[in-house]
């Protein structure tokens, strides 16, 4: 329940971060595109403002917003996820350490871990997350100092228990990480649940509009945001001031998104159901879906993402990704226009040939907020393809 003192969600999107321009009084905050900043004197700075690598207030504002959503103390913007994610990867490991991963983990994450890191010296343990056990034995076994969990996964729509895994990792010394991309701060405060750090790619539902590449970190510990902040100054990878506003304009209106990517994702998936070229649907909203009692602990609701296998193998998945036309062909999710994705040629490309490989017969769903009726009419012709 909010009160004056502990605001709602939405309160918070709209507000935290934002207060109103003093001098004119302009509601909606400038933007500053300005690259450096006048001193009082030799290091006189005015309200720490030096340099923009370093500091900018519209990035600031954003950084306060996301904070604020996730409950944590700090935020972090950077100029992509992968900027982020690499950003938290270079602050807290170093060459001989371990990162233990979800087997089903974003190709992107994994290429980074693997063929980055990897050549770095850092190694890593893809494992079931949903087997606590198993994640148990990785982490004891490899000496992992990072635990690195997506819930839901992607592209295979796994939940995952994050106060469970964040236990099993501090029990260990290793620090977990929980990529809420999925779920957006909105649905699911993983830093609420026991996790260390938790990271974005602002790109999808916290900008929602399919206009502007972003990533954030967020925490309360004061030692890692310190850490990877100085590698967000000194490594540069920022995210610029226009950058900043858009973001800052698309989390405003989250919680409302959220809301419809939830309602219409949950009609679709209980239409794939029913159909019989579909072998198996993946999401966490329907009760046959393995981690949905966890879900619906852990989230306020299911989301926008749904995955489908279908009976007719790669074929039928090739065929239907390429016959819709509300559903656009496209990589990224998370925008109000609904997307759809063949991972195993697009976003998942990179696993091929590895346990994170994903099925050839599945595509993802990336649900939008136009008419669920129109969305369904969309894939009914599409599946008329299959005849």
């Amino acid at each position: 329940m909010s009160t004056e003192n502990n605001p709602g969600f939405n309160t918070r999107a709209i507000h935290a971060g934002q207060a109103f321009e003093p001098h004119t009084g302009a509601v909606v905050p400038p933007v500053h595109f300005s690259t450096t900043y006048a001193q009082d004197g030799i290091s006189g700075l005015r309200n720490g403002y030096e340099y923009g690598r370093g500091t900018n207030p519209t990035r600031d504002s954003l950084q306060e917003q996301l904070a604020a959503l996730e409950f944590g103390s700090h935020g972090l913007t950077f100029g992509s996820g992968l900027a982020a994610e690499d950003a938290i990867i270079r602050a807290v490991l170093r060459p001989g350490d371990h990162i233990v991963l979800g087997n089903d983990a974003y190709g992107g994450t994994y290429r980074l871990i693997s063929r980055i890191f990897g050549d770095w010296g850092i190694g890593n343990t893809p494992v079931d997350m949903a087997d606590t056990a198993a994640v148990e034995a990785a982490v004891a076994e490899t000496g992992a100092k990072l635990v690195w969990l997506e819930t839901p996964s992607n592209p295979m729509m796994k939940i995952t228990d994050i106060e469970a895994i964040a236990g099993i990792a501090h029990a260990a010394g290793a620090l977990l990480v929980v990529d809420n991309t999925f779920a957006s701060p909105y649905l699911q405060q993983p830093l609420t649940m026991g996790a260390d750090i938790v990271v974005h790619s602002t790109t999808k539902y916290i900008g929602g509009h399919s206009d502007v590449v972003g990533g954030a970190v967020v925490t309360s510990d004061d030692e890692l945001a310190e850490k990877i902040g100085f590698m967000q100054f000194a490594a540069g990878g920022v995210n610029g001031p226009m950058d900043a506003f858009l973001t800052t304009r698309g989390l405003k209106t989250l919680g409302v998104r959220m809301d419809r990517h939830s309602d219409n994702a949950e009609q679709v998936a209980a239409w794939l159901l029913q159909r019989p070229e579909v072998e198996k649907v993946l999401y966490p909203g329907l009760e046959d879906h393995p981690g949905h009692e966890l879900a619906k602990k852990q989230m306020k609701r299911f989301g926008g993402m749904v995955s489908v296998q279908f009976a007719g193998g790669e074929g039928a998945a090739r065929t239907v990704a390429e016959a819709t036309r509300v559903f656009t062909l496209a990589e990224s999710l998370g925008g109000i226009e609904s997307l759809m994705n063949y991972p195993s040629e697009m976003t998942h490309a990179s696993v091929k040939g590895t346990e994170l490989a994903v099925p050839e017969n599945l595509l993802r769903l990336s649900v939008g907020i136009e008419d669920a009726e129109d969305l369904i009419a969309d894939l009914e012709q599409a599946f008329a393809k299959l005849a």
